[in-house]
């Protein structure tokens, strides 16, 4: 199809709008990100449909909601049945690369990409399943976060993403050689990184960009045992924070060390966004770039992510396409699950990605054209089915209004337009009713809570089963393996050297 645009997408790992200069934040260095902002779309609210790192993926790869797809938990399967938005731009003729974190849970590791050319940082086993009986899960955070915050010369998290924006800046090279060669086909190109996700820890140039003194507080200071939701008091326990806190000084190291992550991602992503520019690509590509949830950094005295407040699930998304894009910023919201119908339309195959599969989301083609939203909704929905739920705990905003509903606690209307720090919950004050009755017909049409709960304790029991027989007898590893891309550069009986060392050059402009 012509006028089909190349897309990158960099998605980056919990990662919260508000610590980004794009979105107000007075402290955070990121020029790379900053440049790439004001030649963006940028969405100011656009939300994860699940604040914990599996679902979140599975979902937006899906472009439905987790509980449509069995995306409970990080254990949960990511089942090959799914089409993802790989598939429909395989099938509307991209070539597709996966480079980095996906999460991936199953023996299927490649969901419709033509080639994955990293391993996966996170286990693909049923391991990490979720147990509603628990208090404390046995991978959940700990004091240690805050204990070991600081800077440091290597982390296993380093080793990853140096090796994704590695294998990202040799996959555009290599397109850009195919390209010269033949024009070449549309492409997609996944690159995702794990930081800054927890650990708060960065390298030392990166620490070293902030001063002590710089390193914003909380808005919000822990709110107390007694007035805090009973959710909260779970998460707190979840993350042994129920009989510790961090110092002042702890806090401000572990922000330190986050705000350093986030420079360092800055670093990451300008190294691409050079590469695809001295590639001849940047005019027709569309970067998107997000995450797949946000960061408490210490709001209310939480930390960390799986919450329905705006610091855990309010995400970065901008999106640039200098050929047809003019940059500004869109107020609607929007969620990660329409980045499929998106991708889908701007590679012209949207109506075989309707045809497949009913999706949740919806395509935003329209509002970065040219801002005049065709959806009529302005509504996203989140979920929370994962350990330390204890059952289905769901959200629905439309406008400023965001009302959580629970299997279990006490409902939560919130009014972002009056209160953005989440304070005050409005779900039993009367002016409020008619708006919350409205919300609660949606939650109702979106969700029936009661089968949802026994489908997940249905899910937790068998994947719990099937765990503790594969630790008994060991089971088949599902671990991706990369090909060895250095294998592809070198020479091999069946070429000549003249043809090998010149056949693959890549021009950068023509000599005289």
């Amino acid at each position: 199809m012509p006028d089909q645009p190349n897309i990158l997408l960099i998605q980056v790992d919990q990662l919260a709008a508000s610590f980004l200069p794009a979105y107000g934040n007075a402290v955070a260095k990121t020029p790379h990100l900053d440049s790439l902002a004001e030649q963006s779309v940028v969405f100011e609210s656009a939300y994860t449909n699940f604040s914990l790192c599996a679902p979140s993926r599975f979902s937006m790869l899906a472009g439905r909601l987790a509980s449509e797809i069995g995306a409970f938990d990080n254990g949960a399967e990511f089942a090959s049945s799914t089409p993802t938005f790989a598939h429909y731009l395989r099938a509307a003729g991209y070539h597709t690369s996966l480079i980095g974190k996906m999460h991936f849970v199953g023996p299927d590791q490649l969901h419709g990409f033509d080639e994955r050319l990293t391993t996966d940082i996170y286990p693909s086993s049923f391991g990490w399943t979720g147990d509603w009986t628990q208090v404390r899960e046995e991978h959940s955070n700990d004091e240690r976060s805050f204990e070991l915050a600081g800077p440091y010369l290597r982390t296993v998290q380093m080793d990853y993403d140096d090796e994704v924006a590695h294998r990202t800046r040799r996959k555009l090279y290599d397109l850009a050689r195919r390209d010269a060669l033949d024009g070449g086909q549309p492409w997609l190109v996944t690159a995702s990184f794990t930081h800054p996700h927890d650990p708060y820890q960065c390298r030392p140039e990166h620490w070293n960009r902030y001063s002590a003194e710089d390193i914003d507080l909380p808005v919000v200071e822990r709110i107390p045992d007694a007035q805090a939701d009973p959710y909260s008091l779970r998460l707190r326990a979840q993350y042994g924070l129920s009989d510790f806190e961090p110092t002042e000084e702890q806090i401000r190291r572990a922000r330190h060390g986050y705000y350093g992550s986030i420079s360092y991602i800055d670093d990451l992503v300008g190294q691409l966004l050079a590469t695809l520019t001295e590639t001849g690509f940047v005019d027709n590509t569309v970067v998107v770039f997000t995450t797949d949830h946000g960061d408490m950094m210490g709001e209310r005295g939480l930390w960390y992510k799986k919450s329905f407040f705006e610091g855990a699930s309010r995400i970065p998304l901008l999106v640039s396409w200098p050929k047809r894009f003019l940059p500004k910023r869109v107020s609607d919201n929007v969620s990660l699950v329409d980045l499929l119908p998106t991708f889908c339309e701007l590679g012209g195959n949207h109506g075989l990605a309707e045809s497949a599969d009913r999706l949740d989301g919806r395509s935003l083609a329209t509002l970065l054209d040219n801002g005049i939203d065709e959806r009529l909704d302005d509504v996203v929905y989140g979920e929370n089915l994962a350990e330390g739920a204890t059952a289905p705990i769901l959200m629905v905003k439309r406008g400023a209004l965001k009302l959580i509903t629970s299997g279990c606690d006490p409902e939560q209307l919130f009014d972002l337009e009056t209160d953005p720090h989440e304070l005050f919950n409005r779900a039993a004050e009367a002016r409020y009713q008619s708006a919350a009755s409205e919300l609660r017909a949606l939650t109702t049409d979106r969700w029936d809570i009661e089968a949802l709960n026994r489908e997940v304790h249905a899910s937790q029991r068998r994947r719990q089963f099937l765990r503790s027989v594969a630790a008994m007898s060991g089971t088949a590893d599902w671990s991706h393996v990369p090909p060895d891309q250095a294998s592809q550069h070198v020479l091999r009986d069946d070429e000549t050297y003249n043809d090998w060392a010149y056949g693959s050059s890549l021009r950068k402009e023509t000599p005289s």
